[in-house]
């Protein structure tokens, strides 16, 4: 790609941009990074306690679900219940989770 860029003079001066040549990265870094979403992920299937907070809401300030971690994204987490009860709930609320086993964490 070519950029023309004008200078005070008036002459146009030509950059060419460069491409990066494709560089592997090492093991350790192709893995995810530390987000909340992808820990839930690496989670997915476990039984833990999350906890939820809804600041401008006058009925429901915060909730507590027990479930399983179904899938989680960048802005939300599907969780279900024992009892078969799916919740799709944004991640703007997620306080924090407990789990009464071993945290998958490997990054």
């Amino acid at each position: 790609m070519v950029q023309y860029y004008w200078y005070p003079g008036g002459y146009p001066q030509q950059q060419q941009q460069m491409t990066p040549p494709n560089v592997q990265l090492p093991a350790a870094r192709r893995q995810e990074e530390s987000y909340i979403e992808n820990i839930l992920r690496m989670n997915k299937g476990k039984l833990g306690t999350f906890y939820f907070t809804f600041e401008h809401s006058k009925e429901h300030n915060s909730i507590v679900i027990t479930g399983y971690v179904e899938a989680a994204g960048r802005d939300h987490v599907i969780l279900s219940d024992p009892n078969g009860k799916r919740y799709l709930m944004l991640m703007i609320y997620f306080d924090y989770a407990t789990f009464d086993e071993e945290i998958n964490y490997n990054l």
